[in-house]
């Protein structure tokens, strides 16, 4: 039985924890498309490289999520601050097919953090 998108996202946000490029990849079809700003890469070697430059802009963040699932879709409104830099604005698409992430966009600014005085 396949998963269903709310599985492969809970999974996927375990996976995203450890760090672990290849088992976070596993997640995502062997044809993945995963888009960004710089473009298209493809594949789960596409996919390491664009989630290790997201955890590369953001390591070991703090992260605020709120998916809204419609289907196969996920729309992925998200924020994430490290003790450094901080996105604001981050926005993610996945598409799931068969269990597994076949599509995903993401979108985001990287920027200083702002320290904030009550």
């Amino acid at each position: 039985m396949s998963r269903t998108p709310q599985e492969v996202f809970a999974d996927h946000g375990n996976r995203l924890g450890t760090g672990d490029l290849d088992l976070i990849s596993q997640n995502y079809t062997e044809d993945a498309v995963f888009l960004t700003r710089e473009g298209a890469l493809t594949g789960r070697e596409g996919v390491r490289r664009g989630i290790g430059a997201l955890l590369a802009d953001l390591p070991d963040a703090d992260w605020q999520l709120t998916p809204q699932f419609a289907g196969d879709v996920l729309f992925l409104q998200w924020s994430a601050a490290t003790g450094t830099h901080e996105v604001t604005d981050g926005v993610d698409t996945f598409v799931f097919r068969d269990g597994l992430i076949s599509a995903q966009t993401v979108r985001y600014t990287l920027t200083p953090r702002t320290t904030r005085t009550a």
